[in-house]
């Protein structure tokens, strides 16, 4: 008896020595799969910034890039937070505004494509331009982070599938289909409703992209958009950056019906890391704040110092509500409730935003999430398909339909001038 009870005793202490804490979970996953993340707005802030002139910008450290008397804040991303983020493959999104002609909006997204190449080609030793899934394995083995280009808004093609094979033929990986505002072929999440989801061109653009090769990003398009699209593509969806609508109601966020048609589409939900996209009473807050906002100016015409007074009253009394790396663990619960843990990714939004949640506010903060998921219980497999594995996937799905499709003549659309 007297040498069960010693066998015991040293199974558990050998037990007790070889568990593993969440951190180190984490740790051991992203060192075997480095975080793909879905969604950088760098280039938004090289444009923004400086205009694209980027001669004396210091990828290395950007850290001391606020700007407090412009109410800017310091940039989110940079060499050393990449690395201490392990972050391993990157869509570099090439966002421009919705608000621009859609002659105009071409021409910004060749700017933002030929800005972030050139950010790449400056760091060879770092930063690897890829186009593919094997690309972007390739680079990673090699120490350098993939670095991908995923399109913001369909409003960048000009309504032209010429246009749109040849973003694809720059190295275009994915389109979101809309921004902020409709397109003339797809409604947007956040513009009153135009089209019902998407018109007959929208129709051809997906087909297009599959053709292509192309991921169709789901983010920022209205639910019926998004449903349109799921009845008709060949090959798995994207949300590069989304949220669960069920945690936050937030219109940017994917409903549960949504969520539920993934498992048979193949499709992920890169979760998003924007904090009013995160925290539903945060989301309360801001509509709180802009309602006491339009009471004041509306009470106080002509002066605007009391509506200044009036704010800061109102702030000092509802202190302003902060979203966590728990909201955002909470969200990527969601997902996996209803879809599946193998149609989530992560897709950060990192400077494409004010501040990343409390715990992760740059892209150094991967690993907090991690250490949180693994903290729930994800096991490390898990949290290898929510970094990198299941987007893999998805891009690999994609190629091997333009693969299988090669031969199809692309499809026309004429003109409009």
């Amino acid at each position: 008896m007297r040498l069960t009870v010693l066998a015991l005793g040293a199974l558990c202490l050998a037990t007790t020595a070889t568990a593993q804490t969440p951190e180190q979970t984490a740790e051991a996953a992203l060192k075997a799969t480095p975080v793909w993340d879905g969604h950088n707005d760098l280039p938004e802030q090289l444009r923004s910034r400086y205009r694209n002139m980027i001669a004396g910008f210091d990828f290395a450290d950007t850290t001391d890039t606020a700007e407090p008397a412009k109410n800017i804040g310091a940039m989110h991303t940079d060499l050393a937070r990449i690395a201490q983020g392990r972050l391993g493959a990157q869509f570099w999104s090439v966002y421009i505004s919705a608000n621009l002609t859609e002659q105009q909006a071409v021409q910004a997204t060749l700017e933002q494509i030929d800005v972030m190449k050139r950010i790449i080609a400056r760091h060879p030793d770092r930063l690897e331009l890829v186009t593919t899934a094997d690309g972007a394995e390739r680079a990673m083995k090699a120490g350098r982070v993939a670095s991908l280009i995923g399109m913001e808004g369909g409003h960048s093609i000009g309504s032209s599938l010429a246009v749109l094979r040849q973003m694809h033929a720059l190295g275009a990986r994915y389109m979101t289909l809309t921004h902020s505002k409709n397109t003339p072929w797809a409604d947007s999440a956040t513009d009153v409703p135009a089209h019902g989801g998407l018109t007959d061109f929208g129709k051809d653009v997906i087909r297009e992209m599959n053709r292509l090769g192309m991921l169709v990003d789901l983010s920022h398009v209205s639910e019926d958009a998004m449903n349109d699209t799921l009845d008709l593509t060949e090959v798995p969806v994207m949300f590069s950056h989304s949220g669960a609508r069920a945690v936050n109601g937030h219109a940017r966020n994917v409903p549960d019906g949504v969520l539920t048609r993934l498992k048979s589409n193949g499709g992920i939900v890169m979760v998003v890391g924007y904090p009013d996209f995160l925290s539903e009473k945060r989301r309360q807050w801001g509509a709180s704040q802009a309602a006491e906002k339009a009471r004041l100016e509306s009470l106080w015409r002509g002066n605007p110092q009391a509506v200044v007074a009036g704010m800061e009253a109102w702030r000092s009394a509802n202190p302003e509500v902060l979203a966590t790396v728990s909201d955002w663990a909470d969200h990527i619960d969601h997902v996996r409730k209803v879809a599946g843990v193998d149609h989530i990714g992560i897709g950060g939004d990192y400077d494409g935003m004010e501040t990343g949640p409390v715990g992760a506010e740059d892209a150094a903060g991967y690993p907090a999430l991690f250490a949180e998921l693994a903290r729930r219980g994800y096991s490390r497999a898990d949290l290898q398909k929510i970094a990198g594995g299941n987007i893999e996937r998805v891009l690999r799905a994609a190629e091997a339909y333009a693969t299988a499709h090669r031969t199809d003549p692309p499809i026309e659309n004429p003109t409009a001038f």
